[in-house]
């Protein structure tokens, strides 16, 4: 046996499955991941490191007794170190740098038996819905290259729904695991605050805003590599509650009747188009069909105060962020080592006080008390994923003309000019037109999913959004289970995968 062509008809368990009972070797896997990775990748960008001498050093074993043992792997160049592999989270300043070891989160992937082949494109920082970094490029989607796989871990939803792996790392500070799942067709689960490792190099990463997961092809693995990574690690100040039984056990449990509340109307930004309205009908009578309460109803926020307090607090990460690399790499940081947006951001977070900030972080907890009293009379809200399918390469980029106005500005430091001209106004809206429901629930820490339940009539994924109380993964794992088996989308397959 020289090879495994069924591979892409598995998922990650069902690769495993066939590892543990000698079916096929890991290291056979790795040669058909591999083989994707090199026919498919070319034109689309999503990997953009890679180890394969790695990779095949492992599938030689001895593997670990994981529940992913065997199944190739790419991680996200974003959060997660790996020991002696460069570092560079979509940014030239980290051009050369390479990390001295791995952080908990990879060290649990490894332990659950995954083989990690390589890491995927971000945009720098992962500041932006769209994977598109001036270091390596733009990522472009499988469905369609013309348009983009969302951001920030659109190098890793990229490369799953090219099924170069049936798993992928990510993660989410304002849906940078959900809004590629929606623009790739996958599933995405965005975990409660303090459900995953972020030691030992961070505490709260963007205020406790983001999570760490996966992207994956099915609801199962979504769930087993939760089992397999959550849980607090060392010096942990808080966490998630402990689940009632493993997530896993969870998907293809009967959900029972469900109150879901459902809507239309975008809560940060101005429209929702056609297809994503659609696409939440179908959906909505779905829901109805199998036999749960829908009631059109959604907590209220005020649209420009959440935005304002949101971006502003992320503003001030950014500078940190800027600071914090000066140290890592030794020599102070200048415009030239940043894109002039991320650099703007920065820019902006020096001049916002610690009084303003104080009160942007209250602001937003407020907000997050409130729309946990909502969901006591509803166990789920639905929405889209996204305000439009996924955007045109560029779409989200700077006009010349605005990149050189902020290329001047960035050069004076004049921050200040920056909030006096309230410069970053026009990109925030079009930003938020595109991701107008997934960061509210990275300010409440509530556990957030979009399931690929849609596509338009040019063939593009429209994924639905579906939020829980907090700590209840398991309900959402409980419905996706059940939409999964009654709209299955697991063989859908985009164009990109076709190439061998």
């Amino acid at each position: 046996m020289s090879g495994f062509p069924e591979y892409e008809q598995y998922d990650g368990l069902g690769l495993a499955e066939l590892v543990r009972n000698k079916e096929v070797a890991a290291t056979y896997l790795v040669e058909e991941a591999v083989r994707r990775i090199e026919a498919r990748n070319p034109p689309l960008n999503a990997v953009i490191h890679k180890m394969y001498d790695y990779a095949r050093d492992v599938a030689r074993g001895p593997l670990p007794e994981g529940p992913f043992a065997g199944v190739p792997f790419l991680l996200k160049d974003l959060v997660a170190s790996c020991a002696n592999e460069p570092f560079r989270k979509g940014c030239r300043f980290f051009a050369d740098y390479v990390a001295d070891h791995d952080s908990e989160l990879v060290a649990r992937y490894k332990a659950s038996g995954v083989i990690i082949l390589g890491k995927t494109n971000v945009p720098e920082f992962g500041l932006t819905p769209v994977t598109e970094s001036e270091l390596f490029g733009p990522c472009r989607n499988p469905w369609d290259r013309t348009r983009t796989p969302g951001g920030s871990s659109g190098g890793s939803a990229a490369a799953v729904a090219a099924r170069m792996v049936p798993v992928a790392h990510g993660n989410d500070g304002g849906g940078s695991i959900r809004v590629p799942a929606s623009c790739c067709g996958l599933f995405g689960l965005k975990p409660s605050r303090g459900r995953m490792p972020t030691g030992p190099d961070y505490g709260d990463i963007w205020l406790g805003f983001a999570a760490e997961h996966v992207l994956t092809r099915s609801v199962r693995d979504s769930a087993a590599m939760l089992d397999a990574t959550s849980g607090p690690d060392v010096g942990v100040s808080y966490h998630a509650p402990a689940p009632a039984r493993p997530f896993l056990e969870e998907v293809g449990q009967d959900p029972g009747k469900l109150r879901i509340a459902f809507t239309s109307k975008p809560f940060m930004g101005s429209t929702v188009h056609g297809d994503c309205l659609e696409g939440l009908e179908a959906t909505v009578k779905l829901l109805e069909e199998l036999g749960h309460e829908v009631v059109e109803a959604a907590p209220q926020i005020d649209r420009g105060a959440f935005v304002e307090a949101y971006v502003g607090a992320i503003c001030g990460d950014v500078r940190a962020d800027i600071e914090d690399a000066g140290e890592v790499i030794g020599r102070k940081p200048t415009p030239k080592d940043f894109e002039p947006g991320t650099w703007a951001f920065g820019l902006i977070g020096q001049q916002i006080s610690s009084v303003e900030s104080a009160r942007h972080l209250r602001y937003l907890q407020a907000r997050t008390r409130e729309i946990g009293r909502f969901f006591e009379g509803y166990d789920v809200l639905l929405t889209p994923t996204l305000g439009t399918p996924p955007l045109e390469i560029g779409a989200l980029g700077l006009k010349p003309s605005e990149a050189l106005l902020l290329s001047l500005v960035n050069r004076l430091n004049a921050g200040v000019v920056l909030r006096a001209m309230r410069a970053s106004d026009a990109s925030t809206r079009a930003t938020f037109d595109f991701i107008p429901y997934t960061p509210v629930f990275n300010v409440t820490g509530q556990p957030a999913m979009s399931v690929p339940l849609h596509w338009n009539t040019d063939g593009l994924p429209i994924g639905m959004h579906f939020a829980g109380r907090y700590g209840d993964e398991a309900t959402l794992l409980r419905v996706a289970g059940q939409l999964e088996q009654a709209r299955p989308w697991f063989e859908r397959t985009a164009p990109a995968a076709a190439t061998t």
